[in-house]
C-alpha cells in the first residue's frame, strides 16, 4: 500500500510538472483543490497533500491561506557570467537589473586547506569571509561569499562589514584590472540558515559558482569567491561572450 501511494504521489507531481512545463498552467493560476485532485487520482487526501508539499518545497507553487495553491510567477532570466573579470554589481547594473546588496557578515574562518592554497596563505595567516545577499526586484537571488587574506588586505576587519562590492573596494586600494583562471559550477541544497537568507525551501536547489579574482598587473589572487544562486525564481544565461 505504501509503494502504491508513493507511485500515485509521483504521478501527481509529474502531471502537475507537465502542465507547468507545457504552460497549460499559467503563472499565478490557481491549482485544482485537494478535493479535486483526490477525486481525479482516486487517492487519499494525504497522498495529494504530500505531492503538493513537495512541489511547494521545490519552489514551483505557493499557498494562500484559505484560498488554495498557486503557480509561482514566471522566472526572471538573469545573464550570468562565469568569470571574475567584472564584478557582480557592475554586471547587473549594466544589464539594467534592479539590484540591491546587503552585507551580512565579515568573519574570520577556520583553516581551510583549499582556500588557503588558492590565496597563497600559510596556516598562520588570517583569512576572512565577507558575505552579502543580492536582491533583484527585492527578491533574494544569491549569497555572495568572498574569501580574502588579511595579510594582503590589512584593514579588512574594519572595512569588511561595510563592503557591498569587492571590486569597488579593490579599486579604492589602487587595483584596476581583474581576471580569473577558471570557474566551477555545481549544485547543492540550502542549509536552514541559507533558507532563511534566501527565503526558499529546503528542496530548492542552489547553483554554486566558485571562481577566483586575480589582479592582472601582479598576477596575485585577490580573493576566492563562492556564490550560491537560487534556482527557483531565476533562469541563468551562461552563454560565454
Amino acid at each position: 500500500m505504501v509503494f502504491i501511494s508513493a507511485n500515485k504521489e509521483t504521478q501527481i507531481i509529474d502531471d502537475i510538472m507537465h502542465h507547468i512545463v507545457t504552460k497549460t498552467l499559467k503563472p499565478g493560476q490557481r491549482l485544482p483543490s485537494e478535493n479535486e485532485l483526490v477525486e481525479k487520482y482516486k487517492v487519499p487526501r494525504m497522498t495529494v497533500r504530500n505531492a503538493l508539499i513537495i512541489l511547494e518545497e521545490r519552489g514551483y507553487i505557493y499557498s494562500k491561506q484559505g484560498k488554495g495553491r498557486y503557480l509561482k510567477d514566471e522566472s526572471i532570466q538573469i545573464q550570468l557570467h562565469l568569470t571574475g573579470k567584472t564584478s557582480f554589481t557592475d554586471k547587473m547594473t549594466q544589464l539594467g537589473y534592479d539590484l540591491t546588496t546587503r552585507n551580512i557578515f565579515c568573519e574570520k574562518i577556520n583553516y581551510d586547506a583549499k582556500i588557503y592554497h588558492i590565496l597563497n596563505a600559510n596556516e598562520e595567516e588570517s583569512v576572512y569571509k565577507i558575505g552579502r545577499i543580492r536582491y533583484i526586484n527585492d527578491a533574494p537571488i544569491a549569497i555572495h561569499n568572498s574569501f580574502v587574506s588579511k595579510t594582503r588586505f590589512s584593514s579588512i576587519v574594519e572595512d569588511g562589514p561595510e563592503i557591498q562590492s569587492m571590486f569597488a573596494y579593490y579599486r579604492q586600494l589602487g587595483y584596476k584590472n581583474f581576471t580569473s583562471n577558471k570557474s566551477l559550477l555545481s549544485v547543492t541544497f540550502p542549509t536552514s540558515y541559507e533558507q532563511q537568507l534566501l527565503s526558499c525551501g529546503s528542496m530548492v536547489p542552489l547553483i554554486v559558482v566558485e571562481s577566483d579574482c586575480i589582479d592582472v598587473n601582479s598576477n596575485n589572487v585577490l580573493e576566492h569567491t563562492k556564490i550560491l544562486y537560487r534556482s527557483d525564481k531565476f533562469k541563468y544565461d551562461i552563454t560565454m561572450d
